[in-house]
């Protein structure tokens, strides 16, 4: 923050309450916050952020056309996960390894919901716990 002191013109009604603000202690005034929230029902947050969220809502109705596979878990028959992600990924066998060691980790990211679905049905028919994100 600048050492400048920014001037702002009060109207001469607010004065005195501006001066009174002006002397409260940072905990003082996170508690008014709190209050003045709390008696009009209204929020602090920047305007910006709450105009973010119904935009993302929007965003949400249209149809995902790219999912990403995580391997959530590698389950009991871990040698049969590891296969399975080794056939799908096309990765050499310590990396498959690896790969499902690390659990959770992502397989696949950006593919078709059709594929998707492919690649989690093999992993949980080898005994794989997957997320379809």
């Amino acid at each position: 923050m600048s050492e400048e002191k920014k001037i702002v013109e009060v109207p001469e009604k607010f004065k005195a309450l501006v001066e009174q603000i002006e002397k409260m202690s940072v905990l003082d005034l996170s508690e008014l916050v709190k209050i003045l929230e709390d008696k009009f029902g209204v929020s602090a947050a920047a305007p910006a952020m709450m105009m973010a969220a119904p935009v993302a809502a929007g965003a949400a109705v249209e149809e995902k056309t790219e999912f990403n596979v995580e391997l959530t878990e590698s389950g009991a028959n871990k040698i049969n996960v590891i296969k399975a992600v080794k056939e799908i990924t096309g990765l050499g066998l310590a990396d498959a390894k690896a790969l499902v060691d690390g659990a959770p980790k992502m397989v696949k990211e950006g593919v078709k919901k059709e594929e998707a679905e492919e690649i989690k049905k093999k992993i949980e028919e080898a005994g794989g716990k997957v997320v379809v994100k």
